[in-house]
């Protein structure tokens, strides 16, 4: 990093991808980490096609770059035709009650959660946001500032991953919604299954579902 070297680095099976395997297997900081060191770009898809996009940006890619991988088969989230650029996020659905900011594997239950929203009247909107580092600021601020409320969901510890890092951006430029992290908090995680660490946690189409709702009710 510290001399700009065009080295890639991959890492696989991330978050809690081997879940039964314990606490002591799970990979819930490498975020907070890497974002802390000068130069490093950080990237993590949220389907098939982003996968196949990241590993093709990054033959040409010009910096340090951290791809980070899960273990599980992932939902197709994207249209064949659809741009993809290392540090611009992607919007997967509009709506302007409450915006999912998303990365990784959590993106595919983020957009089940906005499709059960959108049959309860909430119109919910999707950004699959691949790129941590550097982050898309500008679209972030423009969505944000158009919807009535903000959820981050990611595969990570709430500490120095994409909430704080995007509540971090809305404060300093005066966007000011409720907001909820959704991730995995300051504690040992449970052992289990990936799905059933996701249930414990609350990123599921259900749980992110209702955390708009108490959210908007506030």
């Amino acid at each position: 990093a510290y001399s700009d070297n065009r080295v890639k680095v991959i890492g696989i099976s991330a978050g809690v991808s081997y879940g039964a395997l314990g606490s002591t297997h799970h990979s819930l900081h490498d975020y907070a980490a890497l974002q802390a060191i000068n130069n490093i770009d950080i990237v993590a898809p949220a389907d098939n096609f982003e996968t196949a996009a990241v590993i093709a940006a990054a033959i040409d890619h010009p910096r340090p770059l951290y791809i980070r991988f899960g273990k599980q088969p992932m939902l197709h989230l994207h249209a064949p035709e659809t741009d993809f650029t290392i540090g611009k996020a992607i919007p997967l659905r509009s709506g302007s009650d409450v915006t999912f900011l998303a990365i990784g594997e959590p993106v595919s239950r983020a957009v089940q959660a906005a499709d059960r929203l959108a049959e309860q009247g909430i119109s919910a909107g999707v950004v699959s946001v691949h790129t941590l580092k550097p982050l898309d600021e500008g679209l972030i601020l423009e969505i944000a500032a158009q919807s009535g409320a903000v959820i981050t969901v990611e595969e990570h510890s709430v500490y120095g991953g994409l909430g704080s890092t995007v509540a971090q951006l809305l404060m300093q430029r005066a966007i000011y919604r409720p907001f909820k992290i959704v991730g995995i908090p300051d504690e040992y995680t449970v052992t289990g299954s990936q799905n059933e660490i996701f249930s414990h946690y609350g990123i599921t189409p259900a749980s992110l579902a209702e955390t708009a709702h108490a959210l908007l009710a506030r």
